[in-house]
């Protein structure tokens, strides 16, 4: 029987969206960053965007929070998803605000948490739980899946299609869970193959676009939640 994914080392994500009647906040943590985005909203427009970026891997990252405010501003809540400008923005962040407004109507808060398992024989074990219930369960051999059998032989870049069939709650599970599983590749790779923005795709988000990168400097500290009895978001403030 193979050990459950919450002994296991290996990274760890986690969502919480919080619903009120005229805001609503999402909130992010996991091995490397730790932010959050409250959209401000009334008769259904964002009347004022607030990023917090606590924890990111770059120095250049803060000038994102300016970025997300021009985005998503004055912009109606059920346009977000097809707003997009997702590259010119903290990828993450932008993950963020599209979340909250996905959910500002929700009547209690949201909970997701991604778990990834470190390899083991070159295996990877990913799952996704949703308030607390695995919705979806991944297993990888050297970045291609080999369970669920439906999605056997793809890769995580090759994930469009099936993500665009299924309906729009499991669109939103499958887009956080394949996102936040790429993430987790970060444990693996070693810190100086990771830390020269010079070497990795340019555009990719804010810190890669071309008038940034140059002055990307790696400064993060990561985190391993899972050792200790820390837990992403534990420590987050009391919503008023």
């Amino acid at each position: 029987m193979s050990p459950l994914i919450d002994s296991l080392p290996g990274f760890r994500r986690r969502f919480i969206v919080t619903p009120a009647p005229d805001w609503v906040r999402s909130e992010l943590e996991d091995d490397f960053h730790r932010m959050s985005v409250t959209l401000h909203h009334e008769d259904g427009i964002v009347t004022a965007v607030e990023p917090v970026l606590e924890r990111a891997p770059w120095n250049t990252c803060p000038g994102a929070v300016a970025q997300l405010v021009k985005t998503f501003t004055n912009v109606a809540l059920d346009a977000f998803a097809v707003r997009g400008e997702k590259q010119a923005n903290c990828t993450h962040l932008h993950d963020l605000a599209v979340l909250a407004a996905a959910h500002f109507k929700d009547p209690e808060p949201l909970v997701y948490d991604i778990l990834v398992a470190d390899p083991i024989d070159r295996r990877r074990r990913a799952e996704l739980r949703r308030n607390g219930a695995t919705v979806m369960s991944w297993v990888h051999m050297d970045d291609r899946i080999v369970e669920p059998a439906e999605l056997a032989g793809l890769t995580l870049f090759k994930l469009r299609p099936w993500i665009d069939s299924l309906d729009p709650k499991r669109q939103e599970e499958a887009r956080l869970f394949r996102w936040g599983t790429m993430v987790a590749h970060g444990r693996t790779i070693p810190l100086e193959d990771q830390s020269d923005a010079s070497r990795l795709p340019t555009g990719a988000c804010y810190t890669f676009q071309p008038h940034v990168a140059p002055g990307a400097r790696r400064i993060g500290q990561s985190r391993d939640f899972s050792t200790g009895a820390a837990q992403p978001l534990d420590k987050r403030a009391a919503v008023p």
